[in-house]
């Protein structure tokens, strides 16, 4: 217990930190205004006075506020001491997957002449970041595989500066962010689709655990052993996913590739099995109103509660989950269809190439890919570091870890990039739009065939 209040006080300590210097940064306290009273700072974050003097403290050392004896503590301009602000514009989920407001804590001990105004966005649109480093609103953004593709297809790579590889990060991972023989962003974090389960769940019904042997026609059965009437399910996902229903097609054995006539051949292939999987899929789902989730969060949220036995779900979204933790858990591979593959999540940094500060910006990635700063997110989150030493470090844990965390190492060879299909991001949208007609049993075999070899027709993947 008394760790677990110096942890809690630890981590009011560090938001109040973040908090106001990000107030500062961003101009809410403007230079020469002083900061609330060190009594009105403890209340609202409900911390003691020696420990908010603690943090202002690092804000003196920061050279963000001064202290006036006797009167309080007042707000330098950081541009008064040469200080260079860069804007980071990153994935709100990073907060609880990558630990990131102590990864900035870090940047700036490192790096005292440069701060970090943390830019969080909900969204994966090119245009919309293109926009804003146009504006000068943004140095250095976050930026997953799907992002990257789009920037593909809107021919703005140009906006994206070239970066180094590193050695130690896993090589599979380089070319999830590669144009023209040029890394536009820099490998930070990643993970595969794994299942994960309630063992207790599994204990209680008297069954095998999963194994990488498991076909969904397995999980299948095991998720009507595992169901309890009116108590949980055996199994949700939110299948309709971009992240998760290409999974069905990468493990069918063929791609999307189109013949010298630029057709796509569906009807008698490998493909139309990965279709009749995603309707059984549906159809286990459809058995109760949950198949109107709108994202995978819904699924992660009734695991978390026990009301689900197993979900398909990746390292990164297990973050937001363990903190508070009622039960253990554990990973295993995702079943397969015909061969043993799944669908590789990749998080990278990306440096805008016009940046006023890019050097500045170079400087946070560099570090943020570091082993330093890595191995903190290794040691403070279940996520997966791209730098192999720090994400295979073996320490004391900090907190729960499923035994099988290290499983991710055996699945390598199964891991494929969404691009791996050969459709460009707007051909997955539209053929996941017709296509959910046929999962929900509103189309014909036949005619949901048809249709979606007539949009793939003569759609060039480009420079996929």
């Amino acid at each position: 217990m008394e760790e677990s209040s110096r942890k809690s006080a630890q981590l009011k300590l560090q938001h109040m930190v973040n908090t106001i210097r990000q107030q500062i940064v961003f101009g809410f306290y403007r230079q020469g205004q002083f900061l609330p009273s060190e009594k009105a700072i403890a209340k609202e974050y409900e911390l003691s006075n020696v420990t908010v003097r603690e943090g202002l403290d690092i804000l003196v050392s920061e050279r963000l506020i001064e202290k006036i004896p006797r009167i309080g503590n007042r707000v330098v301009q950081p541009e008064q001491y040469g200080i260079k602000v860069i804007q980071f514009a990153y994935y709100k989920s990073m907060v609880l997957e990558a630990a990131l407001e102590r990864l900035i804590d870090g940047f700036h001990r490192t790096y005292p002449n440069i701060r970090v105004k943390l830019i969080p966005i909900d969204f994966n649109d090119p245009k919309k970041m293109m926009s804003l480093m146009d504006d000068g609103e943004v140095d250095v953004f976050s930026i997953n595989h799907h992002g990257f593709l789009k920037f593909i297809e809107m021919n703005g790579t140009d906006y994206l500066e070239p970066l180094d590889f590193d050695d130690e990060t896993y090589p599979f991972l380089k070319s999830a962010f590669l144009k023209d023989a040029q890394l536009k962003a820099k490998p930070f974090l990643f993970s595969p689709l794994v299942l994960c389960y309630n063992m207790q769940h599994f204990q209680e019904q008297d069954l095998l655990e999963p194994d990488s042997g498991w076909r969904w026609d397995q999980l299948f059965e095991y998720a009507d052993r595992l169901a309890v009437e009116n108590k949980r399910l055996g199994f949700y996902c939110h299948v309709l996913s971009l992240n998760r229903w290409p999974v069905f097609f990468l493990q069918s054995g063929k791609t999307f590739q189109r013949d010298a006539r630029g057709k796509v051949a569906i009807r008698g292939t490998p493909l139309m099995d990965g279709l009749r999987a995603c309707k059984k899929f549906v159809e286990l789902l459809n058995r109760n109103p949950l198949f109107l989730s709108e994202n995978e969060k819904d699924a992660e949220e009734l695991f978390f509660k026990g009301k689900v036995s197993m979900i398909m779900t990746s390292y990164l979204r297990l973050n937001h989950y363990a903190h508070n933790l009622q039960f253990p858990f554990e990973l295993a591979p995702l079943p397969y269809l015909h061969e043993a593959a799944t669908l590789l999540q990749v998080i990278g940094l990306s440096v805008y190439e016009r940046s006023k500060l890019k050097e500045s910006a170079r400087c946070l990635v560099d570090y943020l890919t570091s082993y330093e700063a890595q191995l903190m997110i290794r040691q403070h989150t279940l996520s997966i570091p791209a730098l192999k030493r720090a994400a295979e470090w073996k320490g004391e844990e900090r907190s729960y870890r499923p035994s099988r965390f290290f499983m991710y190492r055996d699945i390598i060879p199964t891991y494929r990039l969404i691009d791996y299909l050969e459709l460009s991001q707007q051909e997955l949208d539209r053929f996941r739009g017709e296509a959910k007609l046929y999962w929900s049993g509103l189309e014909t075999e036949q005619d949901i065939c048809k249709r979606l070899e007539a949009i793939l027709e003569h759609k060039p993947v480009g420079s996929l």
